[in-house]
């Protein structure tokens, strides 16, 4: 039975003390991989301590990673071993060398950070410092301060046409970070799917959390409803207004059967992921799920990894009233995980107008930006053998080149070249036939992500992109005129 001395805990929650006392366990081998851990109840009447501090630790664990649900099972350690560990009190690091970085970055989770605002931002955060230590040393409300949540609200009833209480909108850490509170709140009697393909993240979050996913394919129009209700799934999570990586907009018709599915049934959701939304190069944006619900039950999810900075790790997400009520009656004793000073000066971010002056010229900058390297491709040997199917959205090409390589000796040789690029299979959930995952034929699907490349770098990660596919079995990529 697991033993721990609950009056080392200093100011520590119980439940963080309890979470960070197992999790070292893990990390040093004490608590062995696949190991069983106690039941919640068994642990908590050991501990003297209530089922709910228990429960809590546990899905903190789960959520990170470190601990796996298995349901009328109990909760197991999951596999760590490629932590390297002191000794007890030393700072734990990961074993192996750290992430390699390549000379032309074409993944897709780059984005150009020479765009971020830096003097401004700076100058709101010094601004910041100085305004009412109260409020800015003080407790955070569990959902984030409400200076953030009213300017977000009012900047998505001007640009994305929702209405919005502030007090529906929830700041967190990052997408991931939110994805997993809302499991917790839903609980592992729901069943969700996943586009497919889709954010690996997400799916990987889902298993940890000992739920049910069903990965539904898209085609020409988004997510297939029919295989939706096939499923019996009772919440999705898609991206109608760009689905990833193909760019595909849900129109009204298949949006009209989706809002026909979630109202079809009591307790079905829509998680609306809008991540990258922004980026929308023709026409105006596309209207969000959220705005068109009439019975409350689509929650929107969005980020500024990518339109700020990824380091900020600020996102945040708005529920409808009902699961507003029912979180702040479940979970309002987490606290919010992003600082103060980085929600108040977001806050005046917002409501100065520089968030939106600031995508105005990104969006201009990744116009051109796209151009240059669609041009750059043309101009290369490499247009011979490649097709681009690109989209008005996003900062990413999805290039299908034909070729007698495999994904991974494209990687690799990629790699040899110093170009670190990504695929469309990538993002595929498992399960899934060659066909839904981006290959056609004997060709590959490649990622150009172009927001990770600085304009002076466009003609050489083309003519590096050349020399992978270059010279295959004795034949030569060369001009077009061979």
């Amino acid at each position: 039975m697991l033993t721990y001395d609950l009056g080392q805990r200093g100011s520590l929650p119980l439940y963080e003390y309890i979470y960070q006392r197992i999790r070292q366990d893990i990390i040093t081998g004490r608590l062995r991989r696949d190991e069983k851990l106690p039941s919640k109840r068994a642990l908590a009447e050991h501990l003297r301590v209530g089922v709910v501090t228990v429960a809590n630790a546990y899905a903190q664990l789960v959520m990170e990673g470190y601990l796996r649900s298995v349901e009328k099972r109990g909760f197991f350690v999951e596999d760590v071993s490629s932590f390297r560990t002191k000794p007890e009190g030393a700072r734990c690091v990961i074993a192996g060398p750290p992430r390699q970085e390549y000379e032309v970055d074409l993944s897709s989770n780059r984005n150009s950070t020479v765009l971020f605002p830096a003097a401004t931002w700076a100058r709101l955060m010094r601004e910041t410092l100085t305004r009412d230590p109260h409020q800015l040393y003080g407790v955070i409300p569990y959902n984030g301060v409400y200076e953030l949540r009213a300017a977000l609200a009012e900047y998505l009833r001007r640009n994305r046409g929702m209405e919005v209480d502030p007090n529906q909108v929830f700041i967190g850490s990052g997408t991931e970070f939110s994805y997993g509170r809302l499991l917790l709140l839903f609980g592992r009697e729901k069943s969700l799917a996943l586009e497919n393909p889709s954010n690996s993240r997400i799916a990987g979050i889902i298993r940890h959390f000992g739920s049910v996913f069903h990965s539904i394919p898209i085609d020409g129009e988004g997510l297939r409803v029919d295989a939706l209700e096939a499923s019996g799934a009772d919440v999705v999570h898609l991206s109608p207004a760009n689905f990833f990586p193909t760019g595909v907009v849900m129109p009204i018709r298949r949006r009209l059967e989706l809002f026909e599915w979630v109202n079809r049934r009591k307790g079905r959701y829509i998680i609306e992921d809008d991540f990258n939304s922004e980026f929308r190069y023709q026409g105006r944006y596309i209207p969000t799920l959220y705005a068109e619900d009439t019975q409350d039950k689509v929650i929107y999810m969005n980020t500024f990894s990518k339109s700020l900075a990824p380091s900020l790790r600020i996102s945040y997400m708005v529920l409808p009233p009902r699961l507003v009520a029912l979180y702040r009656d479940n979970l309002d004793f987490y606290s919010c995980s992003v600082p103060a000073l980085e929600q108040y000066t977001l806050a005046r971010f917002l409501e100065e107008g520089f968030f939106e002056r600031h995508l105005n010229r990104v969006k201009g900058f990744y116009r051109e930006h796209r151009k240059h390297v669609l041009e750059a491709l043309e101009a290369s040997p490499l247009s011979r053998l490649a097709m681009v199917e690109e989209s008005p959205a996003g900062t990413h090409l999805l290039l299908y080149v034909r070729t007698g390589l495999s994904r991974e000796e494209v990687r690799r040789r990629a790699r040899e070249r110093g170009v670190d690029l990504t695929f469309y299979s990538d993002y595929c959930l498992p399960g899934t036939g060659l066909p839904e995952c981006g290959c056609r034929g004997q060709q590959v699907a490649v990622l150009l992500n172009y927001a990770g490349l600085l304009p002076g770098q466009v003609e050489e990660a083309m003519d590096r992109l050349t020399q992978v596919f270059a010279a295959e079995k004795g034949r030569r990529v060369s001009g077009k005129g061979e």
